[in-house]
């Protein structure tokens, strides 16, 4: 037991983080290309709009009418839509143009066009950053960024265990194997302790479901995910098996996901 203790204590956790984001990226599209979230961005949204998840539960007690928030990565809004009834004022920071569009306008709400890393805002009192690190390279700066950004709470969550996606499915099936896994929360709270952090955890099951409009949507998903490695043939067949139809929609159940939200009050300044 102190053999493993110790092991652990000497990773280097960037160095760690650093490597599952460049060994994915070597295989697998997606989370780092802003122009992969343009491509997915309708899907994105149809695949959420009715997803409940237990995140704005656990941001809730920090927010009330007078508070402002930033939501980092803020996708189509999703999380930045019902916290700004809450709030006296949202930003909402999203790279991806395509994302951006489907995010609907809101009178005490900004939008800005660009990655956390080059955005330009002022400090809220709150600050959020759901599913958005997976494909972030450099995570220390990043998160260095959130907590300077925060008056009062950060909060980062991240999924445990594998991506539900039906590309994760057919690379199973078809190549013996997930490949190169994307960073999760225990590599987040890892990483967060060795930069000096001692956040609370709140860990949040909820069902995911991705819903396409047809088969060639589905099709364009999984083939930026899987860049080449099963032809297209083999993924349209195999898609024919995963996919169920619901209504106009063809639907792929991910069954329920484990997600960790890391969150805690920003270093003192």
């Amino acid at each position: 037991m102190k053999e493993a203790s110790e092991s652990v204590a000497d990773i280097d956790w960037t160095n760690h983080w650093r490597r599952l984001v460049k060994e994915r990226s070597a295989v697998a599209g997606g989370h780092g290309d802003s122009s992969y979230w343009d491509r997915r961005a309708p899907t994105f949204a149809r695949s959420t709009r009715t997803r409940v998840d237990d995140f704005i539960a656990v941001v809730a007690p920090y927010t009330s009418a007078r508070k402002t928030l930033i939501d980092v990565g803020a996708g189509a809004g999703r999380h930045a839509l019902p916290l700004a009834e809450r709030l006296e004022w949202v930003t909402a920071v999203e790279p991806s143009e395509g994302m951006r569009a489907l995010i609907p306008p809101r009178d005490n709400m900004t939008v800005i066009a660009s990655t956390w890393e080059e955005a330009e805002v002022a400090p809220a009192d709150l600050v959020i950053c759901a599913h958005v690190l997976y494909g972030v390279e450099e995570p220390a700066p990043f998160i260095a960024k959130l907590d300077r950004s925060a008056r009062e709470r950060v909060f980062i969550m991240l999924r445990e265990g594998p991506m539900p996606h039906p590309a994760t499915v057919i690379r199973q099936r078809m190549l013996g194997g997930p490949g190169p896994r994307l960073p999760q929360f225990t590599d987040l709270f890892m990483l967060l302790v060795q930069l000096g952090m001692a956040p609370d955890v709140t860990f949040i099951r909820y069902q995911v479901v991705q819903r396409y409009a047809d088969l060639n949507e589905a099709l364009a998903d999984c083939q930026s995910l899987l860049r080449g490695d099963v032809g297209e043939s083999e993924v349209r067949g195999m898609l024919g098996e995963i996919l169920t139809q619901d209504g106009d929609e063809l639907v792929y159940d991910g069954g329920l996901s484990l997600s960790g939200i890391a969150h805690w009050r920003p270093s003192i300044r």
